[in-house]
């Protein structure tokens, strides 16, 4: 959202193709949008229920895969309807990218996670590796590589096919596919992000896209005492209602006030203490603003979120990237990580009480997000890939969907 206000702030025109529950807020918000194939949205995650952690990727890749039979014919079908000048796109959205590259159009992506890469100078992505220290870390990166990225690419073909399909090269590796865009706008920065010596040339780093939509501060903020823990749970349900309950418990006796968002959780499963309170969702940026610590599953959005505003973190991760998400916090001495097979409300209690002396890692954190550019930063490099410097004599402004 940043990004695109910051697109239209300088005179292009922008059209969403989006989640069916976000378009009356983009439509409040003044932009043109519309709803993507109601398909897209139907598949849901159903890794929670893998009961190994190649089963939870297997599960995942097969998500992607259906989706992207169905989002790039939707987004081929708003090129048709729109007739845009350029092409922004979700690095999630696999059909998509393909038919963005066929189109024969100027196109970006953008990335809101960890970019699943090999990199000589940093680990392994998805097991939640420490970053190598000398020769046997290096040797352990090695031999890893090809290991985990072969498990990830064992269904390549899937994607090549869905990538034929939508009249796009096949890619051969999925990790490939996703830097396939002549742009990538990667929404985090370095420190937190390990340094690369070996960053693909359209990689640009931007920091995280930090949005919440218009919203006042709830009255029933004010009544909760400091210092304030926010505890999430992942909006993409994940069954990770454990922790909310954990986090609900543990600090029920302690002089701190708990704000607890269910996300993909019902949150009449929940009944809190009186210092507590139970929503499904809140905007975060009140909250953050009186926050001492943000307890959540590991989710980029979250994560990055908390470290903007300068708050340390306590990741509890239940899969998916979120391994990764907790080492980074950690290696960056921002904050603590329990993994979920530990989680007790004692030993949550113990990593939030640490996490909370590690404010001035976050606040330095926060400094090297904001010195990344932000939306300011991203939509240069758009302007410059695209048309050039935007205040070019005779350019004509571009008209660019975003999906």
């Amino acid at each position: 959202m940043p990004v695109l206000e910051e697109i239209r702030r300088r005179g292009h025109e922008v059209v969403v193709r989006t989640l069916a529950g976000q378009v009356g807020l983009l439509h409040d918000l003044d932009f043109e949008a519309g709803a993507i194939d109601p398909a897209i949205e139907r598949k849901e995650h159903a890794d929670w229920r893998a009961r190994t952690p190649v089963g939870a990727l297997r599960d995942n890749l097969h998500v992607f895969f259906e989706r992207a039979r169905h989002d790039g014919p939707d987004l081929r079908r708003a090129i048709e309807e729109e007739r845009p000048d350029a092409l922004l796109v979700d690095i999630n959205a696999w059909g998509a990218m393909a038919v963005a590259e066929s189109s024969g159009m100027p196109w970006t992506t953008w990335c809101p996670y960890f970019l699943p890469t090999p990199s000589r100078d940093a680990p392994p992505f998805g097991l939640g590796l420490t970053p190598a220290r000398g020769p046997l870390g290096r040797l352990r990166d090695r031999l890893l590589n090809p290991v985990l990225f072969g498990l990830y690419n064992r269904q390549v073909s899937e994607l090549d096919a869905v990538r034929a399909e939508r009249g796009a090269p096949p890619a051969g590796r999925i990790e490939r596919a996703m830097l396939r865009a002549p742009l990538m706008l990667y929404m985090t920065a370095e420190p937190f992000e390990y340094p690369r010596s070996d960053w693909p040339p359209s990689v640009r780093m931007v920091g995280p896209g930090i949005w919440d939509p218009p919203a006042k501060s709830p009255a029933w903020l004010e009544g909760l005492d400091e210092p304030l823990v926010l505890v999430t749970c992942s909006t993409e349900f994940q069954n990770d209602g454990k922790l909310a309950q954990a986090a609900l418990d543990a600090f029920a006796e302690e002089d701190v006030g708990v704000v607890v968002t269910t996300g993909g959780v019902d949150p009449s499963s929940f009944t809190p203490p009186p210092n507590a309170h139970v929503e499904r969702f809140v905007p975060h940026r009140p909250v953050l603003e009186r926050a001492a610590c943000v307890v959540c599953h590991g989710g980029m959005g979250i994560t990055q979120k908390a470290l903007a505003a300068g708050v340390p973190v306590c990741v509890v991760p239940f899969g998916r990237d979120q391994l990764d998400v907790a080492r980074h916090v950690q290696v960056a001495g921002a904050g603590t990580r329990l993994p979920a097979s530990r989680l007790r409300p004692d030993r949550l209690r113990s990593a939030v009480r640490e996490a909370m002396g590690k404010k001035a890692s976050a606040e330095r954190i926060a400094s090297a997000f904001a010195s990344a550019g932000g939306s300011r930063a991203a939509t240069e490099a758009l302007e410059k890939m695209l048309n050039g410097p935007a205040d070019k004599p005779g350019r004509e402004r571009a008209r660019q969907p975003a999906e």
